[in-house]
């Protein structure tokens, strides 16, 4: 009797930790806190209509070191832009602050599972643009919420917390500077 149950406790205990590894290749198991921020660049030079890539204007640039002003208590461990100068210029006085380095990356060329995966854990900033980051906002929580961003709107802030797959979700408009 004694041997039956040190058997059932071995092949329970493997099972475990089949069941553990199998697991921890989708995602953690423990309580594992992920939250994203999304923002929009800020506001971008509109003086040459042709030009695909502008710089931020002064007010922009004042919006992006606002931003930062805004999450100056948030230890990000990662800031994601888009290869665009406004981009770029929105994220990196956040990406200074923190000390780490910008990440670029392609909104049509993205892999939503292996991004929530590689980020797992993590306090991120991703910087896009009025359509770019409603659209990754939806991506991240599974469904149509958000709409393009209004194209005179730089104040949007989308905040997506993930624990142990439960996924929130809010956004809120900051405009004042």
């Amino acid at each position: 009797m004694k041997f039956k149950i040190t058997l059932l406790l071995c092949a329970f205990l493997i099972g475990l930790s089949d069941y553990a590894q199998e697991k921890s290749k989708t995602g953690p198991l423990d309580n594992t806190i992920t939250t994203f921020y999304f923002i929009r660049h800020a506001e971008k030079d509109r003086s040459n209509k042709t030009n695909r890539d502008p710089h931020l204007t002064e007010i922009g640039k004042a919006r992006a070191n606002h931003w930062n002003d805004i999450l100056k208590h948030v230890d990000f461990d990662a800031v994601y832009s888009t290869d665009y100068h406004r981009t770029k210029e929105t994220a990196n006085p956040t990406a200074k602050r923190c000390q780490v380095e910008l990440t670029i990356y392609n909104p049509k060329d993205l892999n939503i599972e292996t991004f929530k995966f590689k980020n797992s854990g993590k306090k991120v900033l991703i910087v896009g643009h009025s359509n770019t980051t409603p659209m990754f906002v939806n991506q991240v929580i599974g469904k149509e919420k958000y709409g393009d961003i209004d194209d005179s709107n730089n104040g949007n802030l989308y905040v997506v917390t993930i624990i142990n797959g439960v996924i929130a979700d809010q956004v809120l408009e900051i405009n004042e500077q």
